[in-house]
């Protein structure tokens, strides 16, 4: 998963992720797991949410990941409104957060050179929230010219902490100004599981549907009631019959960094090659 702020954009649409049609928002989550939800009702071309179910130790979690772009040029104080009620929301509801996050805000709390009046005020609303700051070290996630300061941050929940690990600023050329931040958050996905129509036994499937058809009841065909109960059952029966011939698999899905194992290198190494990728 690749939580992005101000992605390459030419001629109105997302450029480089081979995802064209994509219209310049300024916060975008790319990712090839298929078992996550956007929550849309905290979303804006500023930061995107979704929504992931994980296993860690046996036990089911639900998590929460963002991506938010705090506009430098903002009037306002550096924390977005959808940003403060998604916050408020996972408290709420009980739901683990980790945030990738563009802050465009100096703080010597996340390893910046000085303070700044938004990296204050940004740090005023994360002492009332329970969201940590897991940058390590001072390490430079700008780099323009002879500016060099750490302005992207990655916050999570306190509850997340000792699932974190390998949090680090890559030193490997990112083509931007900002570098590329890595992390691996120890968990499983659960596995998805689907039905392969090309698998079905369809010799069997004839034989159950026509033996589930004649223990079907008799039916008046000439009243609309007994119209519409006919063809429930036929429906149910051919449903039925398709469940019981072709079985739900697991699906096949590529190596992922939402798979998740605790071989800390081999993770490193996949992650880098999907942010080559992009």
């Amino acid at each position: 998963m690749a939580l992005i702020q101000e992605p390459w954009c030419h001629g109105g649409c997302i450029r480089g992720l081979n995802i064209p049609g994509y219209t310049l928002p300024r916060a975008c989550i790319l990712m090839r797991n298929e078992t996550a939800w956007m929550l849309p009702g905290f979303s804006s071309m500023d930061l995107v949410a979704v929504l992931i179910k994980y296993k860690e130790e046996g036990a089911g979690w639900r998590l929460v990941v963002c991506s938010a772009y705090l506009p430098y040029d903002s009037e306002d104080p550096p924390l977005s409104k959808e940003l403060e009620d998604l916050v408020r929301f996972c408290e709420k509801e009980n739901l683990y957060l980790v945030v990738g996050c563009d802050s465009s805000a100096h703080h010597s709390e996340w390893g910046s050179t000085n303070c700044n009046s938004r990296g204050e005020a940004l740090m005023e609303f994360l002492n009332t929230t329970n969201l940590e700051i897991l940058n390590w070290g001072n390490a430079p996630t700008f780099c323009s010219g002879d500016t060099l300061e750490v302005i992207d941050i990655t916050l999570g929940s306190l509850g997340l902490l000792d699932s974190i690990i390998g949090w680090e600023v890559w030193s490997e050329p990112s083509l931007s100004d900002h570098r590329h931040i890595l992390f691996i958050l120890q968990g499983s996905v659960p596995v998805r599981l689907i039905r392969n129509p090309r698998a079905t036994n369809w010799g069997s499937f004839r034989e159950d549907l026509k033996e589930r058809l004649e223990r079907g009841p008799r039916m008046d065909m000439k009243s609309e009631a007994g119209l519409g109960l006919a063809v429930h059952w036929v429906q149910q029966a051919l449903v039925l019959t398709y469940e019981d011939n072709c079985p739900l698999k697991p699906i096949k899905v590529g190596r992922q960094i939402l798979k998740w194992t605790t071989e800390l290198e081999s993770l490193r190494k996949e992650v880098r090659r999907l942010f080559n990728k992009c």
